[in-house]
């Protein structure tokens, strides 16, 4: 395979995604969401020596819903996952995959340099990538 033919996670991530202060309630960060296709919040450093965390609704759901936990009463940061496994925008698709799958991942975001530049999920690697790379091949 050529480096041509490869597609990148760049190019089948989704350029947006809601970030949260883990200071902030389930329910503000809630309130506040702007992309709930992404299902997750990637929840921002406290310092430059700080990692990002993540916040995926499935979380909430067993751990909040599923608790009868009051929203208004839970902060971010007590439900999180930190640190962040995330991907890098040059990945190839396929090592994409096979992080996910090692890892039990359905979902990542893609950061560079320290910036959150969108979320990348299982989802987009097929429906997305893998037409991309068919499109590659004909």
């Amino acid at each position: 395979m050529k480096a041509d033919d490869i597609v990148r996670v760049r190019e089948v991530m989704i350029g947006h995604v809601d970030i949260v202060d883990g200071m902030s309630t389930i329910a503000d960060a809630l309130q506040n969401m702007k992309y709930p296709e992404t299902k997750l919040f990637v929840v921002e450093k406290r310092s430059d020596n700080d990692e990002f965390g993540v916040l995926l609704l499935s979380d909430i759901a067993r751990k909040i819903l599923a608790q009868d936990r009051s929203p208004e009463r839970v902060n971010v940061y007590e439900v999180m996952v930190k640190p962040v496994v995330s991907v890098d925008p040059d990945m190839d698709i396929r090592y994409c995959a096979r992080l996910f799958n090692n890892f039990h991942l359905s979902r990542a975001p893609v950061i560079e340099n320290s910036s959150v530049l969108g979320v990348v999920t299982f989802t987009d690697l097929v429906l997305v990538g893998m037409l991309k790379q068919n499109k590659k091949y004909e």
